[in-house]
């Protein structure tokens, strides 16, 4: 336990962003569960829907430094790749 009120608030601080940015992550495991799974049932319209929300959650991830940018724009390319690889 922090010895000082200011350790006490940091603490606060601390798990209030833990509780937000676990949320934020699990949504984006959600949404980025939906379009692989679109994308293995050969969906195409539905994967590209589902490609636009991951992209949408990935960037406002980035944004809010819950992921660094280069893993954002990685994954990007991945899930990218995935929905190339049903068209052909």
């Amino acid at each position: 336990m922090p010895q000082r009120y200011s350790g006490v608030k940091e603490l606060r601080k601390n798990r209030k962003r833990h509780l937000r940015n676990l949320d934020i992550k699990t949504d984006l495991k959600k949404t980025v569960k939906s379009y692989i799974k679109s994308v293995e049932e050969k969906n195409g319209d539905e994967a590209k829907s589902n490609l636009k929300t991951v992209y949408k959650k990935l960037d406002k991830a980035a944004k809010r430094g819950i992921l660094q940018k280069n893993t954002a724009g990685r994954r990007k390319s991945r899930y990218a790749k995935l929905l190339t690889s049903i068209a052909s």
